[in-house]
């Protein structure tokens, strides 16, 4: 049985975790990060050989091909998809837990 919550007027609800954001759909343009003040997600690069990196990593400047949205700290995620509704590639994944 999904794990669920109230609202502040007592309505029961089931949160939906963000769970995977998907490279490929990503375009890194930081809204759902804007939206999220759980610090759930931050901006890397991906070179031209596929690595995660650092967007300030002064190694892999000059290789970076694509910034996108990554999980950083999944555990501080509430549930609330405020970062999916305004999610302008459909990239992320949501869904309850048990």
């Amino acid at each position: 049985m999904p794990m669920t919550a109230l609202t502040r007027g007592g309505v029961e609800y089931t949160p939906e975790f963000l769970m995977s954001i998907d490279a490929e759909k990503c375009i890194g343009c930081g809204r759902c990060y804007k939206v999220c003040g759980r610090e759930v997600m931050t901006l890397k690069g991906i070179t031209d050989e596929g690595m995660v990196v650092e967007l300030d990593d002064e190694e892999y400047e000059d290789d970076i091909e694509k910034r996108v949205m990554t999980m950083i700290n999944a555990d501080a995620c509430v549930g609330c998809g405020a970062c999916n509704r305004v999610c302008p590639s459909d990239c992320q994944t949501h869904a309850p837990v048990d």
